[in-house]
């Protein structure tokens, strides 16, 4: 970023004193809450980010002029059959800043989770940098139910208390995949507010509020110990007037969420959720426990209705996903033919895809490197690759970063969601 040099002439008192004011004026403007003033047009951000490779060294960022390192938190969860899934996916996002924890539902027998942990305690890196965690008494998840989002405030507590100095919490399914590296990630987040919630939002709600905010549900998996459907009321509930309701919104450009459950929220955000001081978490809980498909709308109605959050959303929930027109139920499921478009959109993750699918060996191929059965190579990987082995068999500091072309294409995707034409005007309304 380009400094303005002042030059002034010795007994100009006028210029002096404009210069103190000026000088004034800038201590103040940097003082000020970022979350409740807009970064306007940011050509400094695309003009501040470099993808050179850099090592932080000790501190991630301290005493080089570069911005500290930021840590993400991960949630991958998964059910029955799914543990070869996680565990790819765990091997596609893991880098040893970040922490993850691993759930496979009730309905999973215990010897997936036992495979899990075996790897977990088998892989050379996960055990040096000791940041997985399986865990071991799952809870039971109904698909449409209110027990996902307690599956998910769950894994936040855990992390809370298991995991320090994070600052963004990511929810993952075995059927998600990254577009980029941990690297490149981990480099354009350096540069945000710790700050900013991910999630696609909108009180617009159209045909949910018939479909989802006016039927009651309850959820067998509330209080049965196996998984089965929602059950429906005869009644229905009018439209809550205390509060408002915020749901995933429907984009009709190219890649689009409809009923988005995906967030990246900040750590003191979910401390907000998880350790309640205000009442409305705790409020809001309880009102989507009767709710359809909760988790489209639990955390973007907590944020949306506290005046300390709702200036702190970027309407984007950092998802890749396609949708039928109209939408259906679930997601297009994505293939080869999506590649382009997924990659040009620029977003770090996407959804949902098959098992094992060729779309997957093309993505590790060419967007992450990633060798078959490794880990996602980073700066913190400094084994010998040209030999024909991972070299994230050898491994050097966590804070050692070193961004491809893909950060590129996130740092477009940033500047734009932040700039004066988004930013604000998408913010809870």
């Amino acid at each position: 970023m380009k400094r303005t040099h002042i030059r002034f002439i010795s007994g100009r008192n006028w210029l002096i004193s404009l210069l103190l004011l000026s000088l004034l004026f800038l201590i103040l403007f940097l003082s000020l809450d970022y979350s409740k003033s807009p970064p306007e047009t940011n050509p400094s951000l695309s003009e501040s980010i470099s993808t050179d490779s850099y090592d932080s060294g000790a501190g991630a960022g301290t005493g080089t002029g570069l911005p500290k390192l930021p840590r993400f938190a991960y949630l991958i969860a998964g059910t029955k059959g799914d543990a070869p899934r996680v565990k790819r996916v765990l091997q596609a996002v893991y880098h040893p800043r970040n922490y993850y924890l691993l759930h496979l539902d009730a309905a999973a027998p215990d010897g997936e989770r036992a495979e899990l942990a075996r790897y977990v305690k088998s892989e050379a890196a996960l055990r040096a940098f000791r940041n997985v965690m399986v865990v071991r008494n799952a809870d039971l998840v109904t698909y449409k139910g209110p027990t996902m989002v307690a599956c998910a405030l769950h894994a936040a507590a855990v992390l809370l208390r298991w995991a320090e100095g994070w600052d963004w919490f990511v929810n993952l399914s075995a059927s998600d995949y990254p577009l980029m590296s941990q690297d490149d990630i981990i480099h354009i987040f350096s540069y945000l507010p710790r700050d900013l919630n991910f999630l696609e939002h909108t009180t617009n709600i159209g045909w949910k509020e018939f479909q989802r905010a006016r039927p009651i549900i309850i959820d067998p998996g509330l209080y049965h110990s196996k998984k089965s459907g929602v059950f429906w009321a005869k009644e229905k509930r009018s439209m809550p007037a205390s509060f408002k309701l915020f749901m995933g919104a429907l984009r009709t450009y190219r890649f689009v969420s409809a009923g988005s459950g995906w967030v990246v929220l900040t750590r003191t955000f979910l401390e907000f959720c998880v350790w309640g001081w205000d009442n409305l978490p705790r409020t809001l809980l309880m009102y989507y426990t009767n709710f359809l498909s909760s988790p489209e709308g639990y955390f973007h109605t907590v944020v949306c209705n506290h005046k300390d959050y709702q200036n702190t959303t970027v309407n984007h929930d950092l998802h890749y996903i396609r949708w039928d027109n109209p939408p259906k139920q679930h997601p297009m499921t994505l293939t080869v033919e999506h590649f382009h478009d997924m990659v040009q959109s620029g977003a770090p993750f996407a959804r949902k895809f098959k098992r094992d699918d060729t779309v997957l060996d093309k993505i590790d191929e060419e967007l992450l490197r990633r060798p078959s059965g490794g880990l996602t190579p980073g700066g913190w990987c400094v084994g010998n690759s040209a030999l024909g082995k991972d070299p994230c068999m050898l491994f050097g500091s966590s804070d050692a970063v070193k961004p491809s072309a893909s950060s590129k294409r996130l740092e477009e995707l940033m500047v734009k969601l932040l700039s004066s034409e988004n930013f604000r005007s998408k913010q809870c309304k």
